[in-house]
């Protein structure tokens, strides 16, 4: 079952996916550009992204390839931190089809006259990953954190993307300001709360898969992050747990076809909120979108055969927030916005 609580309906590296000749490849940041594509025949899906659900496209477009909509098709991509690669679609990099972290990303490429204004209407309200804001933690959970108020203890160094670039920054800032007013607590506490996170944070890296990597190398004792990114983590083997905490936010990601795609990019679209397509990022740890999806069990994830527990308090930006617009006014506008301020009166500013 999908955790989504609706009121709504909701280049470059090349690599080869499986069956196509493989040219080269490079990994991907959350939110550094990598890119997939290869040989073959037939049409090419030019995909921009952020990185985190790199390996869950790459799937997805394996099984494509096996519909005659997707036959002998191949794909190149460019994943990077969010922000970084919705600007670059709007400076000129080549997509047919975009996958965000968040709306905002999006919403440039409809103002730039990239994007149609009605991408989000379909089913899902343009969303086709989801997942739920976690805490990451060294096996074992030595320092025994294990809700917000844990992050604000002497000795936590807490790492999270910049949000200067990376959308997964966003969500994780969201989240913590937004467990304060979900559970009670009042504007003033909320700040209050964000300041004393931004004081225990050790490091800003510039997108959510290098949060990912500094966490991995040493940095910090916990990592604020994606669900679906923690569970990748432990499919590949890394000794990480990962705390889903009572209060916490869903995050939606969204994905559009540009106003001049190749004719492969709809189709494409329609396969990645199919059943199939949704498995194969469900594989990946990420949530689904649509309702009814016999979920499998998931490897990496706390409990494979229920990967994905409702949270005591699922917060969205819809709901708590006003939406995308009024929350990058309100948190993130770099001369008037709580959280710039903030950084700044924290000296975490990069």
């Amino acid at each position: 079952m999908t955790t989504r609580t609706r009121s709504r309906r909701r280049a470059a590296l090349a690599i080869a996916i499986a069956g196509l000749m493989v040219v080269t490849a490079c990994g991907g940041d959350d939110d550094d550009a990598s890119g997939g594509g290869g040989g073959g025949g037939g049409q090419t899906l030019n995909i921009v992204g952020f990185a985190v659900p790199e390996e869950a496209n790459l799937a997805i477009f394996e099984k494509f390839t096996e519909t005659p909509e997707g036959e002998g098709a191949r794909v190149e991509g460019s994943y990077g931190a969010s922000g970084d690669q919705s600007r670059a679609v709007e400076g000129g990099l080549e997509a047919d089809y975009v996958h965000f972290s968040i709306e905002p990303d999006v919403t440039r490429l409809v103002d730039a006259g990239l994007v149609a204004e009605d991408w989000k209407d379909n089913e899902t309200d343009g969303i086709v990953s989801d997942s739920v804001v976690v805490f990451v933690v060294p096996e074992g959970n030595p320092d025994g954190i294990e809700d917000w108020d844990d992050l604000l203890q002497d000795g936590v160094e807490i790492i999270t993307p910049n949000p200067g670039s990376s959308g997964a920054a966003k969500w994780n800032i969201l989240a913590a300001y937004g467990q304060v007013i979900a559970d009670g607590g009042t504007e003033a506490e909320a700040e209050e709360y964000l300041t004393g996170f931004f004081e225990n944070v050790a490091a800003l890296p510039g997108s959510g898969r290098d949060a990912t990597t500094a966490f991995k190398d040493g940095t910090g004792n916990v990592l604020i992050s994606y669900e679906n990114e923690a569970i990748l983590a432990r499919q590949s083997g890394e000794a990480f747990d990962y705390i889903v905490p009572d209060t916490t936010l869903l995050i939606e990601n969204p994905g559009a076809v540009l106003e001049e795609a190749d004719e492969i990019a709809q189709p494409w679209l329609d396969f990645v909120l199919s059943e199939e397509g949704q498995l194969e990022f469900v594989e990946k740890g990420f949530r689904p979108v649509i309702d009814g999806l016999e979920i499998p069990e998931v490897e990496g994830a706390n409990d494979p055969s229920n990967p994905f527990p409702e949270p005591e308090t699922l917060i969205t930006v819809g709901e708590a927030f006003g939406g995308w617009s009024e929350a990058t006014a309100r948190f993130f506008d770099e001369e008037e916005g709580i959280v710039p301020r903030i950084q700044q009166e924290t000296g975490r500013t990069e």
